[in-house]
């Protein structure tokens, strides 16, 4: 099939099939994930299985900056001739005019070089994509048309962290005569490339629904199969991230490692200088403002997605603990993805950091 979606567990191996995939063809090839992080990963693992080398043939970019170089640049000029000097990253809505009281008044889609540009003439990230899309409308499709031409085969990383417009350009690219592969874990919604209105619905790590209703009219493939289960984690730890999203098929591990301290713990917190120095395991917090014991590795738990450690300790928020020890729902997506992240990237023992007065035997506490 030309179009394919490939869903993916943690640890399943997508990206060493994307460059094992890569490595057999002699056509030009693409592949494109969201951040540096991935795309370092991507590139140690042509060198891993490929003798330290990135065939002639392939292209490694991240998506930003693949949508720049191919996607804005190009074809700009029936939007704007001035130069494009690079990308500045927004955390919220760009363009702002002014504001009316309490009120944000942004710059209109016409007012080309308020509406996509700083100053200094830098496209902002969360339009980036947007610029690109009216780019191909204003050329007659000479964008995506382009593309095809320079990319028999593209393969995109982390789709998951796709929104917006990124997904308008996967779907024009479905219907370029370029072979798609893109792959993804929804659980793993940890970053998005913007935050914007269109296709809104599916922002949740809703890729398969984004296929299955605006793309129904191109032929694709969706694989829930082939990375359902994974290489990294043991069958506890899959046990356990599987409760967390009971609506995905449910994932198995395919190692039967054993250390002598394998599966999912609890450590109270008089405990966790001794689990510290008796077994070493990266720390992984939600954010900074968390203290913890800065001589041992910590990590928050979105920067460690794509990470492998054979032990992990978690400082969990308060409705990760209201949904361990309170039975409450676990509503908050961002929270339970970054936990899903977080639990999955180690391949022995989970530990979660408890109040020192638990009783409970949801899971065994160390001692």
């Amino acid at each position: 099939m030309k179009n394919n979606l490939l869903v993916a567990a943690a640890g399943a191996g997508k990206t060493t099939l994307f460059v094992q995939e890569a490595i057999k063809l002699k056509e030009s090839v693409l592949i494109t994930t969201f951040t540096e992080e991935n795309k370092k990963e991507i590139k140690k693992k042509f060198f891993e299985l490929n003798n330290g080398v990135i065939p002639h043939n392939v292209t490694i970019r991240t998506w930003f900056s693949f949508l720049i170089e191919h996607g804005a640049k190009p074809y700009q000029g029936k939007l704007t001739n001035k130069n494009i000097n690079g990308l500045l990253l927004m955390n919220k809505k760009s363009g702002l005019r002014y504001r009316n009281g309490k009120f944000p008044v942004y710059y209109k889609e016409a007012e080309v070089e308020k509406h996509y540009f700083s100053n200094d003439f830098q496209i902002y990230s969360d339009k980036l994509s947007k610029f690109v899309v009216r780019c191909n409308d204003k050329n007659n499709g000479y964008v995506i048309e382009r593309i095809a031409k320079l990319f028999k085969y593209i393969f995109i990383d982390e789709v998951q962290d796709m929104a917006g417009y990124d997904l308008e350009i996967i779907k024009l690219l479905f219907q370029s005569d370029s072979i798609i592969k893109i792959a993804g874990d929804p659980r793993q919604v940890t970053y998005h490339t913007h935050f914007p209105d269109k296709y809104k619905k599916y922002s949740d790590g809703k890729i398969q629904d984004f296929i299955l209703n605006e793309c129904r009219s191109i032929d694709f493939n969706i694989d829930t199969e082939t990375l359902r289960d994974s290489w990294r984690n043991s069958q506890t730890i899959c046990d356990f991230a599987n409760s967390l999203f009971p609506e995905y098929p449910s994932c198995d591990s395919l190692h039967n490692e054993i250390t002598g301290h394998d599966g999912v713990f609890l450590v109270r917190e008089k405990d966790i200088e001794r689990y510290l120095k008796e077994y070493s395991p990266t720390q992984l917090r939600y954010s900074r403002t968390k203290i913890v014991n800065s001589n041992y590795e910590v990590m928050n738990f979105g920067e460690s997605k794509g990470t492998t450690r054979g032990r992990v300790l978690i400082y969990p928020t308060q409705k990760i603990s209201d949904w361990l020890f309170n039975d409450k729902k676990f509503d908050n997506f961002d929270i339970k993805c970054k936990f899903y992240v977080a639990v999955t990237r180690a391949r022995y023992s989970v530990a979660i950091v408890c109040k020192n007065n638990i009783e409970t035997d949801i899971l065994p506490i160390y001692e």
